[in-house]
């Protein structure tokens, strides 16, 4: 990522050059922050009533939602998994037995730099989020390869290839994460803006072909959410 962000310095310093402005120029990051934000920078819901305009949004893109408490999440994951009778599901290494369960009836394969093809041989991929934008339905999740790290306290959501080639997808989101404007999660991520980023809207779909609509183009065909209360 480092690599990608010294080309990208270094190609805007030669468009400042060409374009002849001097080092006393106004930067990016000065103008971006002098730009004028009068739109809404932060919710007007309670809690309780921007995870119902979540839940709401989610089911609109065609999104199946559950709700439960962290005690009995292992057993709501399970129990949702044998009811899509899910056999092999990939996670990230940072997600621990506090999510996992025999009682699934399938077998959790550990992401350790898996071949694309290996992630395509599986039915789904089990993830963490670090925020859910009630307004627009939208999950947020970060991905940073190759480190046990947790990303403010919760498991890794897994590399991105994870979240675009499975079929299936289901997505565990923490009742205190979900806000209600884009603004509000953007600062949420804020710190992380040098990771890759992923922001899910419902499930995988297009009607760019003949205005027809299709799912499962870019990523995964069918979502489930796990909220947990």
């Amino acid at each position: 990522m480092s690599n990608v962000l010294d080309a990208r310095s270094e190609i805007l310093a030669r468009i400042r050059s060409a374009l002849g402005r001097d080092a006393s120029a106004p930067n990016a990051d000065a103008a971006w922050s002098a730009i004028a934000r009068n739109y809404q920078q932060a919710g007007d819901l309670d809690p309780v009533n921007c995870v119902e305009l979540l839940v709401d949004r989610l089911h609109d893109y065609g999104a199946d939602v559950s709700h439960c408490p962290q005690s009995q999440l292992a057993a709501t994951i399970a129990g949702i998994l044998r009811r899509r009778n899910k056999k092999r599901m990939l996670v990230s290494p940072d997600i621990g037995p506090a999510w996992l369960s025999h009682d699934a009836g399938c077998t959790f394969i550990v992401d350790d730099a898996l071949s694309y093809e290996a992630i395509d041989d599986c039915d789904g991929v089990l993830t963490g989020c670090i925020a859910a934008i009630a307004a627009t339905g939208t999950l947020c999740l970060c991905h940073q390869s190759g480190s046990s790290e947790s990303i403010g306290g919760r498991p890794l959501q897994c590399r991105r290839a994870l979240t675009l080639i499975p079929d299936y997808h289901l997505c565990i989101v923490r009742a205190s994460d979900v806000v209600k404007t884009v603004p509000e999660a953007i600062r949420m991520l804020d710190s992380h803006k040098k990771q890759p980023i992923t922001l899910i809207s419902g499930p995988s779909a297009t009607a760019d072909i003949e205005m027809t609509r299709i799912q499962g183009v870019h990523g995964p065909r069918v979502l489930d959410v796990v909220i947990v209360d």
